[in-house]
């Protein structure tokens, strides 16, 4: 029987958008890979200046815009575990929780630039393997790379910043955003002061 195998898109998803929605649901219809688990980072104090809306305000958003989806799920195992949190730590501790599936990390193509930089990278690699996206003015070597897939998934040009200055200024966000979102963003009045 063939396994199941799990791509973790991790972030901090302050808010989550349609941007991490669609490359999630992309990988996961397009048979990239089964399911994403969306994997919340935890809150970093040392990024008091971004502000960064507390772990549980970021995890009802993701619960709210992952509700009802097929194959895409809200992961929080990086919340309970110790800080600072190394992606490394939370794919073997991922395996060793569900040893029937198996884990691939999912990062952009910004991310992929300074990858040689993360902690055991090589290890990654060789044991998980990373799932690389397209993002703008960061093109990826075509060489192949041992345990890397580079993908030409559909994005769009958002980020969880521009979601949060629009709010901020008084912009609607209802199409940058799932509804549900947006509504929680509304009566929780967040993001109003940045």
């Amino acid at each position: 029987m063939r396994r199941t195998t799990v791509g973790i898109l991790g972030g901090s998803f302050n808010p989550v958008h349609h941007g991490h929605l669609m490359l999630a649901s992309y990988l996961a219809q397009w048979g990239v890979v089964d399911e994403v688990w969306l994997t919340l980072s935890p809150r970093n104090p040392l990024k008091a200046a971004e502000a960064l809306q507390p772990d549980i305000v970021r995890l009802n958003m993701l619960t709210l815009a992952l509700k009802g989806e097929k194959n895409l799920d809200l992961c929080d195992i990086e919340l309970s575990m110790p800080k600072p949190s190394y992606t490394i730590n939370t794919l073997d501790v991922l395996a060793d929780r569900y040893p029937d599936l198996d884990f691939r990390l999912i990062i952009g193509s910004d991310n992929w630039a300074i990858f040689d930089r993360w902690r055991d990278h090589q290890r990654i690699l060789d044991q998980y393997g990373v799932i690389v996206y397209p993002r703008p003015g960061y093109p990826v070597d075509p060489d192949p790379v041992d345990g890397m897939t580079l993908i030409d998934a559909p994005t769009i040009n958002i980020s969880s910043t521009f979601v949060r200055k629009a709010v901020a200024t008084g912009r609607s966000v209802r199409y940058f955003v799932p509804d549900s979102v947006a509504q929680y963003i509304a009566a929780h009045k967040l993001y109003k002061n940045e």
